[in-house]
């Protein structure tokens, strides 16, 4: 892929949680994925009534970074929203550059469970590879196993692999690295 994908942390993120996903993300993908310097949470997206932020705030700080990186992955350690949604686990620009995982919800403490780091990390995964599909244009897979089925519910994210599906697979750009014959994505 053309300059492979940066991650962006969104204010504060954990620097070993970004350090994990970007290898995890470049084995799963076959791409160069780099750390780069974070950006400001996006103040004017914050919305008081909610207690959340709008995830095409978060979108449009990422379409601001500078880089040769032909996709831009943020983490936001906050809970967003997009209309017609109570939450989102991340929102990607459809066919753009940019994308996010927001980091909350996907935490087993946030809905009063002990932590688990092993569980937490595999959801951020299948999300930020989610979320990056659809900036290779994929939509939303039937199938539940599939990367790019929609996750309702945590239950979803936890059932579905880190993988595109052959239909999915099949679907993605010739560019995309996953695309190649021979990739264990």
């Amino acid at each position: 892929m053309p300059g492979g994908i940066l991650l962006v942390p969104i204010g504060e993120v954990e620097a070993d949680l970004a350090a994990w996903l970007a290898e995890e993300l470049g084995s799963a993908l076959g791409c160069p994925v780099t750390v780069g310097e974070a950006v400001p949470i996006p103040k004017g997206g914050y919305d008081p009534h909610r207690r959340q932020y709008r995830g095409e705030a978060m979108l449009a700080a990422l379409r601001a970074v500078s880089t040769p990186a032909g996709r831009v992955l943020g983490l936001a350690d906050v809970d967003c929203y997009a209309p017609g949604l109570n939450f989102i686990f991340g929102q990607a620009a459809l066919r753009g550059r940019e994308a996010f995982v927001a980091l909350p919800r996907l935490r087993p403490s946030f809905y009063g469970l002990p932590d688990d780091l092993p569980l937490f990390r595999q959801r951020v995964l299948k999300e930020a590879v989610h979320e990056l599909g659809h900036t290779w244009g994929l939509g939303h897979c039937p199938d539940p196993r599939c990367v790019m089925h929609f996750s309702n519910t945590l239950h979803d994210t936890d059932v579905k692999g880190a993988s595109f599906c052959s239909r999915c697979r099949q679907n993605l750009p010739r560019w995309t690295p996953t695309s190649a014959p021979n990739s264990s994505a």
